[in-house]
């Protein structure tokens, strides 16, 4: 079965205690232990981007990220995003506004590595949107609506701590 290890990530703002196997994927910990099933996975690999989630505000890709590795580590997932009282997140909102989204399943991914870029650069030039969102496969909608909703996400200032 393998060693297992207890370890304290602070997810969603919230500290966490777990119990988990040396090679359980974040992923895994944040679906199956802790409940947290906005995170999808999709390719397994790493190459997909529908498991991203932020990682001391690094967007990672949580299926090849150890459990282990998020000890004492603030991680973000699609339900840590939006405001206290349940309204969206204004990067959420954006995608809703711009129409960025259609099956939804990339949709968390894309949202937390939009974050991730606009905490980083409040205002993205059109390549740097296209570069962040590279790594994020949607099937359905073309990307346009996407680099939209990041469009106006900046303008409406959703850049900063959440």
């Amino acid at each position: 079965m393998g060693s297992r290890h207890e370890i304290e990530p602070i997810v969603n703002g919230e500290p966490r205690r777990c119990v988990t196997a040396a090679r359980t994927s974040l992923a895994d910990l944040l679906r199956d232990t802790l409940g947290l099933t906005g995170t999808h996975l999709g390719c397994e690999h790493g190459v997909c981007g529908a498991c991203t989630v932020l990682l001391d505000g690094e967007p990672v890709r949580s299926c090849i990220v150890l459990a282990v590795q998020a000890d004492g580590r603030s991680v973000t997932t699609i339900e840590g995003v939006g405001e206290p009282d349940g309204r969206l997140s204004p990067v959420q909102q954006a995608f809703c506004d711009a129409h960025a989204l259609q099956c939804g399943y990339c949709t968390p991914g894309m949202v937390l590595a939009a974050q991730a870029l606009l905490d980083e650069r409040p205002n993205p030039s059109r390549e740097e949107i296209d570069d962040a969102l590279g790594g994020n496969i949607c099937r359905c909608t073309g990307y346009v609506q996407i680099r939209e909703a990041v469009e106006r996400a900046a303008e409406a200032g959703a850049a900063g701590p959440r």
